[in-house]
């Protein structure tokens, strides 16, 4: 069974950073995709930032700019730098993992942007 723990969520002021990592229990280059989702209160969950097993990169418009999506195979993590962050940036951020049909979720780390 796949397991991925999210980590570095947390309370942050608007225009402040966090930086949240996505641990996996196989390395990261067995999966197609992997990447980061987010759900805020009262809303579907969506897409945040995606890297291919080839280093392919693609982020949602509204984070693109102040987001950056990274992995290291060598510690099979994927991390999403987030800068700029927001108020409408507060949601529970999911790491995903994608092999083929097969979808693999984290529990959730909670980013919270207030003043």
């Amino acid at each position: 069974q796949v397991q991925l723990v999210e980590s570095g969520g947390g309370l942050v002021q608007p225009g402040g950073s966090l930086r949240l990592s996505c641990a996996a229990s196989r390395s990261i280059l067995s999966f197609n995709v992997m990447g980061w989702y987010r759900q805020a209160p009262g809303k579907q969950r969506e897409l945040v930032a995606t890297i291919t097993i080839g280093g392919t990169t693609n982020y949602a418009d509204s984070v693109k700019g102040r987001f950056t999506i990274s992995r290291d195979s060598t510690k099979n993590t994927v991390n999403l730098q987030i800068n700029s962050l927001k108020s409408e940036d507060t949601a529970v951020y999911y790491c995903n993992a994608q092999w083929w049909s097969t979808a693999y979720w984290g529990q959730g780390t909670q980013v919270t942007v207030s003043s």
